[in-house]
């Protein structure tokens, strides 16, 4: 009683499981044209970009580095923009933003990655198992069919090869789907990569700045010295000023 039930049901699962594959592949399209319109509007020229920033930040204009961000399109102008605004705490504190940002924008970039690798998985599956439902179905078919009947092998034959479409069909989806996760997932790690090299601009323009306020720090206070010593001093020959200092020490 439980196999005739589970027979019915494998007659019906296999054409099921086609509808499945059917809707699945329409979703897996859907995707990869949205992941493919996300990434070509957000592309950068990091070169460009990072050009653009070096110039305002190394003349002390970071302003005009936030705007020349705000004027691209890019998930890497956007993390770069927003760990700009943390200059005041120091290279330290820019480069925990850019940490942060990166892991808030991830779910942006990384979207309809998960479904896809999933779907590139387990599609063949999904395929396979329609296969064995509509073999059972073809076996039960050949089990009521009398011996020797010509029509009712051809019936047989006829369900077997409908049956293995399913399993072409869950490699026909799952390709697609493959293929899209490993392009949009190095696009991903490209997104990380050029964010972290455009990061690296601003730290290195900070602690360029950093260096030149402490190297120009020390001249006022050789030249405060000097006008210490009074223009006598000054108006002395250098080695009569050294003697005069050995004298006063």
């Amino acid at each position: 009683m439980l196999l005739q039930k589970l027979v019915l049901v494998a007659q019906l699962g296999a054409a099921v499981v086609l509808y499945v594959l059917l809707g699945l592949s329409v979703l897996s399209i859907g995707v990869i044209i949205e992941r493919w319109w996300y990434f070509r509007r957000r592309r950068a020229k990091l070169v460009d970009l990072a050009e653009a920033i070096r110039r305002p930040l190394q003349a002390g204009d970071p302003a005009a580095a936030a705007a020349a961000l705000k004027q691209s399109r890019s998930v890497e102008a956007e993390i770069v923009g927003e760990a700009l605004g943390w200059q005041s705490g120091g290279p330290d504190a820019v480069e925990q933003i850019l940490a942060k940002a990166v892991r808030q924008r991830r779910k942006s970039f990384e979207s309809g990655l998960l479904f896809l690798g999933t779907l590139g998985n387990n599609a063949p599956f999904i395929g396979l198992f329609g296969t064995v439902l509509g073999i059972v179905t073809a076996f039960r078919e050949l089990g009521a069919t009398q011996a020797g009947s010509t029509a009712g092998m051809g019936n047989v034959m006829g369900g077997i090869a409908e049956a293995l479409v399913a399993t072409a069909i869950g490699i026909l989806v799952a390709l697609p789907a493959v293929i899209a996760y490993n392009i949009f997932q190095k696009k991903a790690s490209d997104i990380e990569e050029n964010a972290a090299a455009l990061g690296n601009v601003v730290l290195a323009a900070m602690k360029g700045r950093h260096a030149g306020l402490g190297k120009g720090g020390s001249a006022p206070q050789v030249a405060a010295s000097a006008e210490d010593s009074g223009p006598a001093a000054a108006a002395l020959p250098d080695g009569a000023r050294l003697a005069t200092a050995e004298a006063e020490a």
